[in-house]
């Protein structure tokens, strides 16, 4: 896959990068007593491996579906980024409890032309390194290169910082090594603290991109036997890979010949244009135009938007020869209690209409 390819080549990219800049910054450290540019070695070394685990995820994530795992292996990327950001984390910390020792316990650093050019030279690298990682990241839709981009730009700041403080050493004398060192692991611990409560969310399942989403529903409702598309429900297998189902409103009268051609053409056409995969396609029946079963759906949709945080009501049906009204009713999640806001609607709306039997359905905002 050639999105595989591009995410192990940047990665390789940077494994090598990063393993100069750290073996550059280690010696410049230890020759001249400098913590913070040792830390920030240590922080190089950290990307590398950061690298090998995408690399290693990615090939992971690739790997055909089988009888185990019928939908693939692509959410292993999401667990390599913890992973990664587990890393980070620790190096923060470490990184920090030596700096903390070197503020008890000061040494004096010393400087030289070479050792400064070296970390100028360094921050230069990094920031050309990071914008790459970065962008190449956003075009395959990776987020273990996207954040390995973001840290290595970090990273050039924080070099630039070193450098600051070995300029303000050389022309005063004063020494900010170890309390520069502190800083820069505490940016390192939120940086990955930010990437594991990213992956976690990402784990947990998150909310369709609007423009999935917006993309999905136009190619199905392009139909012209679609009169609506409702309940978009996409589950992610790792990045672009989508399975999910959808709601279709359709007239009362179509046939089933009809319905399942209908259905199959959704299905391929929604994969070709969007990538997306939808395993089901639910059937919502919808009355006449302009029928009294119409008028009272939006009758009863006027008085259902009279409450705050009420977005709709889809699925509409109304069965003549029972007196049944059937419906979801879409609260927005900005509601404090959803479920007692669907009792108070639903009980003012058997108060108001005694003359029909209701089944409504609490529904979840699941997609723009």
């Amino acid at each position: 896959m050639e999105r595989n390819k591009k995410i192990i080549q940047t990665s390789i990219l940077g494994i090598g990068a990063n393993c100069l800049l750290a073996a550059f910054k280690a010696f410049v450290g230890t020759v001249t007593g400098s913590i913070a540019i040792v830390l920030d070695a240590v922080n190089n070394l950290s990307d590398a491996l950061s690298s090998v685990i995408t690399i290693v995820g990615t090939r992971i994530a690739g790997k055909e579906p089988d009888k185990k795992h019928p939908l693939g292996h692509g959410r292993v990327e999401y667990i390599s980024a913890a992973i990664i950001a587990i890393i980070v984390s620790y190096a923060g910390i470490t990184s920090l409890i030596e700096s903390v020792k070197k503020i008890i316990n000061p040494s004096t650093p010393e400087y030289t032309t070479s050792s400064l050019i070296i970390v100028a030279v360094a921050v230069v690298v990094k920031i050309v390194l990071g914008t790459y990682v970065k962008k190449v990241g956003q075009e395959v839709n990776s987020d273990s290169l996207v954040a390995s981009g973001e840290d290595a730009r970090l990273d050039s700041v924080i070099s630039a910082s070193t450098l600051v403080a070995a300029i303000i050493f050389i022309f005063s004398g004063l020494s900010l090594e170890a309390w520069l060192g502190a800083i820069i692991s505490i940016v390192i611990i939120k940086s990955g603290y930010e990437m594991i409560a990213d992956t976690i969310s990402h784990i947990l399942g998150e909310r369709i991109e609007m423009q999935l989403s917006h993309d999905v529903k136009r190619v199905v409702v392009g139909f012209d036997d679609v009169l609506g598309a409702y309940d978009l429900s996409l589950h992610n297998y790792g990045p672009e890979r989508y399975v999910g189902s959808i709601h279709i409103e359709v007239d009362e009268d179509m046939d089933m010949a009809r319905l399942d051609q209908l259905q199959r053409e959704i299905t391929h056409k929604v994969l070709g244009e969007t990538g997306v995969l939808l395993e089901g396609i639910g059937i919502y029946c919808k009355n006449k135009k302009d029928s009294p079963a119409d008028l009272l759906r939006k009758e009863l949709s006027r008085f259902a938007k009279k409450y705050e945080h009420v977005k709709q009501i889809h699925g509409f049906y109304f069965d003549d020869a029972n007196q049944t009204v059937s419906f979801d009713l879409v609260i927005s999640f900005d509601a404090t209690n959803r479920r007692e806001l669907f009792n108070t609607i639903v009980d003012a709306i058997s108060k108001a209409y005694p003359q029909y039997n209701f089944n409504i359905n609490m529904d979840i905002d699941l997609s723009d």
